[in-house]
């Protein structure tokens, strides 16, 4: 077994490589093709290191950057080829494709870049620490109680954009000598004012759940997934019952660290097709696409493992379960929702119907639901996120130039 596993890494690594070059030459093409960026047009860059596998950190924030940029144009740095790759596909934000360092100096020459955002902590975003006179600025990929959301990284960077008060507390609890004060900003959820997507059937009165499990975590204390624990059982229940549909939408990491997680997804995702073979007015859904929103909005009832889809869920204000972690070195910080939340224990999995039932109809689930929002999000009213932001930004625009004034006496 050892001998075939390590077989399987050597040619996973191998392909991995192939498409790294691939995805190298198809992005030189592309930017050829595209021309030199306009100089001195940005005053914004979000910094991505990653390759493809992590855009959805990306994506989330497409809408909200779009609108940005209307008032500040906006340009992605890009420092992975199968990342640029999928930037530029995707075709929603300019793209400079800069892997090595010296490509960041010669850029930073030809852009008046003042605020670099950063949407993920990899650990590549030290490469662009180095560079002063500019606010580094964390925005993150969502909003969470995982232990991610309150490492010591923070303090690498200048400013932090928060989704609200929860947030705030979190970091204050586990973060010592910070002055979250100025550090801090909040500006809620601004996807939650740009839901993508369009519903994929019509809504012929079955109770529509979403199940959106997160991926196994690479350590311990991250063992969040649901898949192996929870999934199979909670799903095959709902097929088996008419009055509901399912929108499947799995991590796009399921499996990449323990292959038992991308089975088990396999095995979801082929119930579904059958599922629906058997009922084509059933439509559930296997959803693996870029648009986030439409899922959130639709679904009656959301089934999801602790992650920032938790809290996407949240801003919706309706009702959400969230799968306990079997594993008990997972790390789970109950002093905020997570203390209060609907919990769904991996037995109680084939009994998901009654538990769905319970959630959507008891008054005193719903009234700790609307106490929560507004605690981690503050305003959801449509818009307020989106003005936030931008105030945000003005903010730190504004302090640039008061720096900025104060070097050039």
């Amino acid at each position: 077994m050892a001998l075939l596993n390590d077989a399987k890494n050597a040619i996973g690594l191998v392909r991995k490589a192939a498409d790294a070059r691939n995805a190298y030459r198809a992005v030189r093409v592309a930017i050829a093709a595209q021309g030199p960026l306009e100089r001195n047009r940005y005053q914004i860059a979000v910094y991505f290191a990653d390759g493809d596998v992590n855009m959805y950190q990306m994506r989330q924030w497409y809408e909200p950057l779009q609108e940005l940029a209307k008032t500040w144009p906006v340009v992605v740095i890009s420092r992975q080829a199968t990342g640029a790759r999928a930037l530029l596909d995707d075709g929603a934000l300019p793209v400079a494709f800069l892997p090595e360092v010296a490509g960041i100096e010669k850029f930073l020459g030809f852009q008046d870049i003042r605020i670099v955002l950063y949407v993920n902590q990899n650990t590549r975003n030290f490469q662009m620490f180095r560079y002063g006179r500019r606010w580094h600025v964390f925005i993150n990929h969502g909003e969470s109680d995982k232990m991610y959301m309150t490492t010591n990284q923070y303090k690498a960077y200048d400013y932090a954009l928060i989704a609200g008060q929860a947030a705030r507390d979190r970091l204050a609890r586990t973060l010592w000598d910070v002055d979250l004060e100025r550090k801090a900003i909040e500006i809620g959820r601004p996807q939650a004012d740009h839901y993508s997507g369009s519903t994929p059937f019509a809504d012929d009165g079955r109770t529509v759940v979403l199940y959106a499990p997160t991926w196994e975590g690479d350590r311990p204390a991250a063992h969040y997934g649901s898949v192996v624990t929870h999934g199979e059982k909670l799903v095959a229940r709902l097929l088996e019952d008419p009055r509901y549909r399912v929108i499947y939408r799995p991590h796009p990491r399921s499996g990449v660290i323990d292959p038992a997680y991308g089975e088990a997804n396999v095995r979801i995702v082929r119930a579904l097709e059958a599922a629906n073979e058997r009922d084509p007015r059933a439509d559930h859904v296997y959803d693996d696409g870029p648009d986030l929103g439409w899922q959130l909005a639709t679904a009656d009832v959301a089934i999801v493992d602790i992650s920032a889809m938790v809290y996407d869920r949240l801003a919706v204000g309706k009702p959400i379960m969230i799968t306990r972690p079997e594993d008990p070195e997972a790390s789970i910080d109950e002093g905020g929702y997570l203390g209060a939340c609907e919990w769904l224990e991996a037995e109680r999995a084939e009994d998901v119907v009654s538990e769905i039932a319970r959630v959507i109809d008891d008054p005193e689930t719903t009234g700790r639901l609307e106490h929560w929002v507004g605690h981690y999000f503050g305003d959801t009213t449509p818009g307020a996120p989106t003005a936030r932001f931008h105030r945000a930004i003005e903010t730190l625009m504004t302090r640039w130039d008061a720096w900025a004034a104060r070097d050039a006496q």
